[in-house]
């Protein structure tokens, strides 16, 4: 195996295709791709300061290293990475790889993040400024996600996400086969277009949330500052919450507590499709507030 170690490169390529090699401590400065098309290579305690420092490379394992902000798009078009115990302050990381293992990493700047992924595992990760994270991604295992930032998991598929806390608007959208548990989830218009949701022991708030979705399902779930919520989904919830306002469900069973105001619009759903099993309803409407 070859090593390298407490060495600064420089310049276009400078371990270009590398194979069977461990570097430690090394500081990749100013130069363009400095480890592309590498195998079988580890990387230890080092520093990425420069631009796409990991493309097309296979068995990578990546760790205590940082990405400086400057090392944009950092690993891309790669397979089989693992990378633990590392910050990354550049976006764009991540694009278009699979079996990709991160573990307690910590981004400052996550846009654009994660795209276009397959066969992903997800532990311990803080995602600051995380727009539109993990878009269009596919196999994605996820355990004690903090992230701030919008439009996250847009048109992902086989999606599972556990003990996390999710500061995102628009999130969920156009996706299909996602299970939330044991989360938080802040964001308005969650989950709009998509099928097969499921949300299992989540606090979730989130206005206009939970609408246009197929084949929806809440269990044990709170929804707390959530106004008008379900329309036009297919929905079977038990929330264990009140529900601030209800609009045009398209089928399905809801049992809460007090929804706040029910509003149904008979020319547009069938109200028989639905049964709202909740302990009271303040007030039912045929028509939202800004049609009156």
């Amino acid at each position: 195996m070859e090593t390298f170690g407490r060495q600064t490169f420089t310049g276009e390529r400078p371990l270009y295709g590398i194979r069977d090699a461990q570097i430690d401590s090394c500081v990749f400065g100013e130069g363009e791709s400095p480890l592309k098309e590498c195998r079988d290579i580890t990387v230890r305690a080092s520093t990425f300061g420069w631009k796409y420092p990991l493309w097309y490379c296979r068995n990578v394992v990546v760790q205590d290293t940082t990405w400086e902000e400057m090392a944009r798009a950092g690993v891309w078009y790669s397979h089989d990475v693992t990378v633990s115990n590392s910050t990354i302050y550049a976006p764009k990381n991540f694009r278009r790889c699979s079996g990709l293992q991160l573990t307690n990493v910590r981004f400052t700047n996550a846009a654009e993040t994660l795209w276009n992924c397959t066969d992903v595992v997800l532990n311990n990760i803080e995602a600051d400024g995380g727009d539109y994270l993990a878009m269009n991604s596919h196999g994605v295992e996820v355990t004690g996600l903090k992230l701030n930032g919008n439009y996250a998991f847009d048109g992902c598929s086989d999606v599972t996400i556990r003990d996390s806390r999710l500061n995102t608007k628009d999130a969920f959208w156009n996706c299909r086969n996602v299970l939330v548990e044991n989360s938080y989830i802040n964001g308005e218009y969650l989950g709009w277009n998509s099928s097969d949701l499921t949300f299992v022991n989540c606090t979730i708030e989130s206005n206009q949330g939970l609408c246009y979705i197929d084949n929806l399902k809440l269990v044990n779930c709170r929804l707390v500052n959530t106004t008008l919520a379900f329309e036009y989904s297919s929905v079977d919830a038990v929330i264990d919450s009140d529900i601030d306002s209800v609009f045009n469900p398209k089928s399905g069973t809801i049992t809460c507590g007090r929804i706040g105001e029910l509003i149904i619009e008979r020319d547009k759903v069938d109200p028989s499709k639905t049964i709202i099993k909740a302990a009271a309803i303040s007030r039912e409407s045929d028509r939202p507030g800004w049609l009156s």
